[in-house]
């Protein structure tokens, strides 16, 4: 996965952390999240906070 797969990092987050609310997380514990996903290997240095906020977005609405 890469920085621009908004919907698959959002499901792979909502597998891996399925108590929590992503309406509460901080951008800076997201950013660290997604760079733990196995299948995420993007270049970290493009990343930035309009893409943590599409991430945050897709996991919000998969959430409800």
């Amino acid at each position: 996965m890469q920085w621009i797969d908004s919907l698959d990092i959002a499901l792979s987050l909502l597998e891996a952390h399925p108590d929590v609310d992503p309406q509460q997380i901080r951008f800076t514990d997201l950013r660290q999240w997604v760079l733990e996903l196995d299948d995420f290997d993007d270049d970290p240095a493009h990343c930035n906070e309009r893409i943590l906020e599409a991430i945050q977005r897709c996991w919000i609405n998969e959430y409800d």
